[in-house]
């Protein structure tokens, strides 16, 4: 409660400060005149910074991967088990056993899509893995930008891009127990 007297407080002040300062808005330019202009960097020192804590996610924000392990991922609280296709608002179970088994023919559901995504998230599990160069062509040919990366990272971008609402899908496999273990003998 004290925290919301305080913002209440700081609001004011800033509103006295903006209504109060003397102004002159001939030397102001026509777009800051209107009533819908944005706010620069340097009117943040007018306007106190405030946060937001979202509560509830908004209804037709997309989905979110929330967690992920050498089993699955937990896809806005569904389980789904192996590799999976994440093609907002459908999780399908994704053919392939690894990286190794993504073909031409493996990621054609991800450009007959109508809408047709902007971006594909291609999660190889637990390391950056290549993929094959006919695999990219194809995605360029179909002028959908294509982003490869470990897992942990495919579904933190994922993730980031559908905050933006950006459409775009994911091709995630999960990172395996074996693949994680040489990875820490590695590191030893």
């Amino acid at each position: 409660m004290a925290a919301l007297v305080c913002a209440r407080i700081l609001l004011q002040k800033s509103w006295q400060r903006l209504i109060l300062s003397p102004r002159k808005t001939s030397a102001l330019p026509s777009p800051f005149l209107s009533r819908g202009h944005r706010l620069g960097p340097s009117d943040d020192e007018i306007y106190q910074r405030t946060s937001v804590s979202m509560m509830k996610k908004e209804p037709g924000s997309g989905i979110m991967i929330l967690s992920y392990s050498p089993h699955g991922f937990n896809i806005d609280g569904n389980k789904v088990f192996g590799p999976c296709a994440v093609l907002p608002p459908a999780i399908l179970q994704w053919k392939v056993g690894s990286f190794k088994d993504i073909t031409e023919e493996s990621v054609s559901l991800f450009h007959m899509l109508v809408p047709k995504i902007e971006i594909l998230v291609l999660g190889t599990g637990a390391r950056l893995e290549r993929i094959h160069p006919p695999v990219l062509a194809l995605f360029r040919s179909k002028h959908i930008a294509v982003e490869v990366q470990d897992t942990p990272n495919a579904c933190a971008t994922f993730n980031f891009l559908m905050s933006e609402r950006r459409v775009v899908a994911a091709g995630l496999i999960p990172p395996s127990v074996s693949t994680a273990l040489k990875m820490l003998d590695e590191e030893e």
